[in-house]
């Protein structure tokens, strides 16, 4: 409870010049003797010890003493049972009360400052700050923050995950940014040791490529030791107070330049810490001499293998990107930085999009699918021709030819498919086979060698049904009636018996 100046100055007053007693005062003014006592405390006078009662909880005190001394972590529920078994009667709660007095209290422990020289030393590590909404995703929202020990120069940069692309790529920003210095400390984080025993660190495969590239020694703090790290635990805090509160963002790009921004035109003019005299750019320029420079960047695009279905698409982090539809059924590879997802075929760039964050979305190229309604146009227009090629074998040939010879590939197709469906496939061949032999590579000529071949089998004119040029491939046969056939058998078996002639108007046709 919060004591006001005049309360404190009524307590002082009727204890040292009324003499009332504290149960008195605390009666009067309407608080608890425990504020009363503080008061007086403070003030110069010792605490005021009340003669206590006995309690119930009095045969169980040595035992719970000895087992805090023992375990000193040990929860207060699970002591309560434990009292309880012993035949404890009390309430839960006022044995939490005397447990929290009871239980051994740790040293506090007492901390130096700690100074770097310049170029020496960062600090790095994420923070959180939600997550957003985009499409049907829901992406956690990361702040990659890396500090620099001696000047306290930040750099700022927001990822919708904390994966180890967005880790690489983070200090391939921070580097080109700041410039790098000898030492960066981490958190264990998974992307920076991957197991540790004591000092025995294993640390991240891909942390320590980076370190190679870069020249830094990558160094992990205590476990549990936060405190070595306080600069960028700090300027974490200064982000989420003085940046992203009280800010709107459209996308990930504009956050970014929002930081990039306030990096440079407000995070920079706070007075810096070592010397209050400058500022924090101030102390920056000074620094910047004693950091290299990075000559080239590492490469820290996100790089996996993926297999295209029957689909031109490609999957990637929840979303589909178009390929080339000849690539279909293939297995290629894929580089993802923040900004673009680049598909490859080995080393060949197949194509570039822009990244998306959403979940379940359709990248498309417009290239990509109007080359695919191209192919299925032409495939449509070649089945008539595939399906010459593969009933009657010399068709092919024949038809090359005649292409070169001038005459029309579509009228050509199309009347080898009419006379393939009144002829059947047996005879187109021979016909075209008979027509070649004579250098004739005219559809007109294959017509009169089939009408030969006709006579000299014998065989009645076949009967002209259009057909669609869809329906080449499966037409509909419909079976004619033969009724007419029958009259006209009727009809010469009577002029043969009674030599009559008859009028083929009264031939009934259905």
């Amino acid at each position: 409870m919060r004591i006001s100046d005049q309360q404190r100055a009524d307590i002082l007053r009727y204890h040292f010049v009324e003499k009332w007693r504290v149960g008195t005062i605390a009666v009067q003014l309407g608080i608890h003797h425990s504020s009363v006592e503080r008061i007086i405390s403070q003030a110069g006078m010792p605490k005021v010890e009340r003669a206590r009662g006995s309690s119930i909880i009095d045969p169980y005190l040595p035992f719970i003493k000895a087992t805090l001394e023992q375990f000193p972590t040990l929860t207060a529920a699970r002591l309560y049972q434990m009292v309880q078994a012993r035949g404890y009667p009390g309430g839960p709660s006022h044995f939490r009360q005397w447990v929290a007095q009871l239980r051994p209290r740790k040293t506090p422990e007492a901390y130096l400052r700690l100074a770097s020289f310049p170029g020496e030393q960062a600090q790095m590590d994420w923070g959180h700050f939600g997550h957003w909404q985009i499409g049907r995703a829901k992406r956690p929202l990361m702040a990659f923050v890396m500090v620099l020990s001696h000047s306290r120069m930040i750099h700022l940069q927001f990822y919708l995950n904390a994966q180890m692309p967005s880790f690489l790529d983070g200090h391939v920003q921070a580097f080109a940014a700041l410039g790098i210095p000898k030492v960066v400390l981490y958190d264990n984080l998974k992307s920076a040791v991957l197991q540790r025993q004591g000092n025995a660190i294993d640390f991240n495969p891909q942390l320590l490529a980076l370190a190679a590239h870069y020249r830094f020694e990558p160094r992990p703090v205590g476990i549990r030791r936060g405190n070595e790290k306080g600069r960028v635990e700090r300027a974490i805090r200064y982000v989420r107070d003085n940046f992203y509160a009280g800010r709107t963002f459209r996308d990930l790009h504009d956050i970014n330049e929002q930081a990039r921004h306030w990096g440079t035109e407000v995070a920079t003019k706070r007075r810096c810490q070592s010397d209050p005299d400058i500022t924090v750019g101030d102390a920056f320029e000074q620094e910047r001499e004693a950091l290299r420079t990075p000559q080239a960047a590492f490469d820290s695009d996100d790089a996996i293998v993926a297999h295209i279905g029957k689909t031109p698409y490609l999957r990637y982090d929840l979303n589909d990107y178009s390929v080339p539809h000849e690539y279909v059924q293939r297995t290629l590879s894929v580089r993802a930085s923040p900004d673009e997802v680049r598909i490859y075929d080995d080393r060949q760039l197949l194509a570039t999009h822009r990244r998306h964050y959403g979940k379940g979305e359709q990248i498309e190229d417009p290239q990509h699918i109007e080359a695919l309604r191209q192919h299925k146009d032409q495939s449509r227009q070649h089945r008539p021709q595939q399906r010459l090629y593969r009933q009657v074998p010399d068709s092919e040939r024949f038809l090359q030819i005649a292409v070169e010879r001038g005459q029309s590939l579509t009228r050509s197709v199309r009347d080898l498919n009419t006379w393939l469906d009144q002829y059947g496939a047996e005879q187109l061949q021979l016909a075209l086979q008979n027509t070649m032999a004579q250098s004739c590579y005219h559809t007109q000529g294959v017509l009169q060698t089939l009408e030969q071949q006709r006579e000299q089998r014998r065989r009645p004119a076949p009967l002209a049904i259009p057909l669609p040029d869809k329906a080449l491939d499966h037409p509909p046969v419909k079976a004619p009636s033969l009724r007419r056939y029958d009259q006209l058998y009727d009809a010469r078996v009577k002029d043969t018996s009674a030599a009559t002639t008859i009028d083929p108007t009264d031939i009934q046709h259905d």
